[in-house]
């Protein structure tokens, strides 16, 4: 007997980033650091940050008209918008509650997605499960995120590294499923290292303005070279499990799309797979680590520089505090 087999695909994209450029030379100032200094150890040269009276909603909804408008389709096609973020406008409500209201995408349920800069892998695994069981879904996938508002400008270890933005894309049914289209997936998690990456102040546990806490901990905190080795295992063993388990090697590979959190990492993930530079994409330096928002940004960036074609094999790795971690295997 023959099945029609259903495969979710992108069918568009779009990004947007605050105007205002952060660069090293402007850190030199806030911050004991160099140009030198950051390049060498993190690959970035700049960031893009929110200035005072901007929010993060008002990019995540610009990304989202553009992804919309590159699909062919229209806010009231949606039915679903998955926001992953750690850094909504407020609680309550959730961002993707905001976008549906800015997008006037009346129909859509709306939802957020907690899982630090995995969160768009784990927003696209959802996306394409519930387009498999509705093939007629359209649903609408964002990583937004305003870093700088959870950085301490004081702390050199973390605040070179962070920036804001947003990246959107639309999933619905593969025309070409045998062509194109969200191959395979893997999600995963590991609780025990949850101290290496904290923003411990403003949730239930340590609420806003609460003594107990030192004022630092309402802030960003990381222990960067613990965190490296993490990073590094993990991410070149997604990589490989993914490709092993369908049947390729690396060979067959035509794009990495790593989240950008720091370029030694993904150096390192280069060499580990044995791969050409124009095989891995790196928009580090122009963005920094915007968490959720660096794989769409990414991969939204590799397709306007003609870094991707119909058919091409790519795989999306992304590990996040948590720590969280997620792979996708697709053909564009």
């Amino acid at each position: 007997m023959c099945l029609n087999v259903v495969r979710s695909t992108i069918l568009g994209m779009g990004m947007a980033v605050p105007p205002k450029v952060l660069t090293n030379h402007d850190l030199e100032k806030m911050v004991e650091t160099s140009d030198a200094w950051i390049t060498e150890r993190t690959g970035i040269k700049e960031r893009h940050i929110l200035e005072d009276g901007e929010n993060i909603s008002q990019y995540a909804i610009k990304a989202s008209k553009e992804a919309l408008e590159r699909a062919g389709i229209s806010p009231e096609d949606l039915n679903l918008i998955i926001c992953a973020t750690v850094t909504p406008d407020y609680l309550i409500p959730s961002l993707a509650v905001l976008v549906q209201e800015g997008l006037g995408a009346s129909r859509a349920g709306a939802f957020d997605l907690s899982a630090t800069c995995s969160g768009f892998v784990y927003a696209l695994s959802i996306a394409d499960q519930f387009v498999k069981v509705n093939p007629e879904c359209k649903v609408l996938v964002l990583g937004a995120e305003a870093l700088s508002r959870k950085t301490n400008w004081q702390d050199r270890s973390i605040c070179v590294l962070l920036g804001d933005g947003a990246g959107a894309a639309v999933v619905g049914k593969s025309p070409k499923p045998s062509q194109k289209g969200i191959i395979d997936f893997i999600l995963g998690a590991d609780g025990s290292q949850w101290p290496l990456l904290t923003l411990k102040g403003g949730g239930s546990a340590f609420p806003p303005f609460d003594d107990r806490l030192p004022k630092e901990e309402y802030y960003i905190k990381m222990q960067g070279r613990e965190v490296f080795k993490f990073a590094t295992r993990v991410m070149e063993r997604l990589a490989l499990e993914l490709l092993e388990r369908n049947g390729f090697s690396k060979e067959d590979l035509d794009l990495l799309v790593p989240h950008q959190a720091n370029l030694r990492i993904i150096e390192y993930l280069r060499d580990r797979l044995n791969l050409p530079k124009e095989k891995v994409f790196v928009n580090i330096d122009k963005y920094g680590n915007t968490s959720a928002a660096s794989i769409p940004i990414a991969l939204y960036e590799a397709e306007k520089k003609g870094g991707l074609k119909e058919g091409d094999l790519v795989l999306l790795v992304a590990f996040g505090g948590g720590f969280t971690f997620g792979g996708v295997l697709l053909r564009w």
